[in-house]
C-alpha cells in the first residue's frame, strides 16, 4: 500500500491565502482584524512559537501586537493588561502564550480573556459552546486537523477515531469535532492498559502523547489514517513526532510528517479565528 503524506505547510499557505482575500474585504468595510500576543518571561520555546505567529499575522495581512512581560509580573498586573486589550476595540483576539510562571494561575488568566476573543478556544464559555455542538472558535490544533482531513478526502463519518492523549487543549477537543463529524471515537489516556489493542481498530489515529515513536506500524490497521501532533526533540536537537513514520510506511493510507504536518495548521487556524472573531464584529445583531 503506498502511504501518501499529507502536506500541511501546503495547506496552510492555501488557507491563508483564502485568509488574506477575507481580511482585504474586512479592510475595505475599515476593520484591520488584530490579533494581541502576550508572553510572559523568557522561555526559548514560547518565544520561537510567538515569533512564528508574529510572523503569519504580518503576512496574512493582520495587525499583530507583540506584547512581552516579564516572568516577575504580578498576576493582578497580567491580568490587568488583558482586561485594557478586551476593552481595545482593535484587538480582536488575544492569546496568552503558555506555559505562565508558577505563580501565575493559566486558569485566571484563560477565563480573564473575553470569550469573544478568546482565539485559542479555551475559556470555558468558549468550551462549553463547543461541547454543545455549537463553537465560537475551536482550540487551533483540533481544528487544523480537521481541516488536514477533509482536505485529504478524509470522510470521518461512521469511521473509528482513536485518539491518544486526553489533554484540555488537543485530545478532548478533538473528540468533540470528531464525534460531530459523525465518528465514533476512542479517547485514550495514561491510564489505557494497551494502546494498540485501541489503535488497531481505529481508521483515524491522533496521536498528542509527546512521547517520540509510541505509534508503530504494528499498532496499526491497514489503510488506517495517522494524525502525529506530536512534537519532540532527539538528543541530536531533532524534531520527531508520535510516530515511527518508518514503521508506519506501506501500512497506513495517510500520516502527517514533522514537521511540515500540524504544525503550520495551528498557527494558520490561530489567524482563521482571529478573522472570524472580526467579522463577527461587522455582523448585523440578531
Amino acid at each position: 500500500m503506498e502511504t501518501k503524506l499529507i502536506d500541511g505547510s501546503a495547506l496552510a499557505a492555501r488557507t491563508r491565502a483564502k485568509l488574506r482575500e477575507r481580511i482585504q474585504g474586512l479592510v475595505a468595510r475599515g476593520c484591520t482584524p488584530g490579533l494581541a500576543v502576550v508572553i510572559v518571561g523568557d522561555d526559548p520555546a514560547s518565544k520561537t512559537y510567538v515569533r512564528n505567529k508574529v510572523r503569519a499575522c504580518i503576512e496574512t495581512g493582520l495587525r499583530s501586537e507583540h506584547i512581552e512581560l516579564p516572568a516577575s509580573i504580578p498576576e493582578a498586573e497580567l491580568l490587568a493588561r488583558i482586561a485594557a486589550l478586551n476593552a481595545d476595540p482593535g484587538v480582536h483576539g488575544i492569546l496568552v502564550q503558555l506555559p505562565l510562571p508558577k505563580h501565575i494561575s493559566a486558569e485566571r488568566v484563560i477565563q480573564a480573556i473575553a470569550p469573544e476573543k478568546d482565539v485559542d478556544g479555551f475559556h470555558p464559555t468558549n468550551v462549553g459552546l463547543l461541547a454543545t455542538g455549537h463553537p465560537r472558535f475551536a482550540p487551533c490544533t483540533p481544528a487544523g486537523v480537521l481541516v488536514m482531513l477533509e482536505d485529504a478526502g478524509v470522510n470521518a463519518w461512521a469511521k473509528h477515531a482513536v485518539i491518544l492523549g486526553a489533554s484540555n487543549i488537543v485530545g478532548k477537543p478533538m473528540a468533540l469535532l470528531l464525534l460531530a463529524k459523525g465518528a465514533t471515537v476512542t479517547l485514550c489516556n495514561s491510564k489505557t492498559p494497551d494502546l494498540s489493542v485501541h489503535t488497531r481498530m481505529a481508521d483515524i489515529v491522533v496521536a498528542a502523547v509527546g512521547r517520540p515513536g509510541l505509534v508503530r506500524g504494528d499498532m496499526l490497521k491497514p489503510g488506517a489514517v495517522v494524525i502525529d501532533i506530536g512534537i519532540n526533540r532527539t538528543a541530536e536537537g531533532r524534531l520527531v513526532g508520535d510516530v515511527d513514520t518508518a514503521s508506519v510506511m506501506g501500512i497506513a493510507s495517510r500520516v502527517t510528517p514533522v514537521p511540515g504536518g500540524v504544525g503550520p495548521m495551528t498557527v494558520t487556524m490561530l489567524l482563521a479565528n482571529t478573522v472570524l472573531a472580526a467579522e463577527a464584529t461587522l455582523a448585523p445583531r440578531q
